[in-house]
């Protein structure tokens, strides 16, 4: 295992793993709470590359390199800068407020009694 200190290098390191071995590729990331650090692992059975973090601004490097990867994994080219992540898309059913789901008024309530 190799632990990588520099962002840009662990990140052409891992696109490169992935172009030359893609059916075998595995990205793993996984953060410790009580340490407050981000590790992430990117192997292909025959190498293993780590980068771990514990600063907040490399978390907008983090989302870039998984969209960078999930773009490779899909054959996209490009994703459009349309294409947001906010809006529903055309075959997700919006809920509306006033649906049974959201209401409660469907539970039945419990009275605890005192023996």
């Amino acid at each position: 295992m190799v632990y990588f200190q520099l962002w840009d290098e662990y990140q052409h390191a891992a696109e490169e793993m992935y172009q030359n071995s893609p059916s075998e590729t595995r990205y793993v990331s996984s953060y410790r709470h009580c340490d407050g650090k981000l590790v992430l692992k990117v192997t292909d059975n025959r190498s293993c590359i780590k980068f771990a973090t514990d600063q907040l601004n490399d978390l907008k490097k983090f989302d870039r390199l998984n969209h960078s990867l999930m773009s490779k994994m899909l054959n996209v080219k490009e994703i459009s800068s349309e294409m947001k992540v906010d809006q529903p898309s055309v075959n997700t059913p919006e809920i509306s407020a006033k649906s049974p789901e959201n209401t409660g008024g469907s539970k039945k309530k419990r009275k605890n009694k005192k023996k």
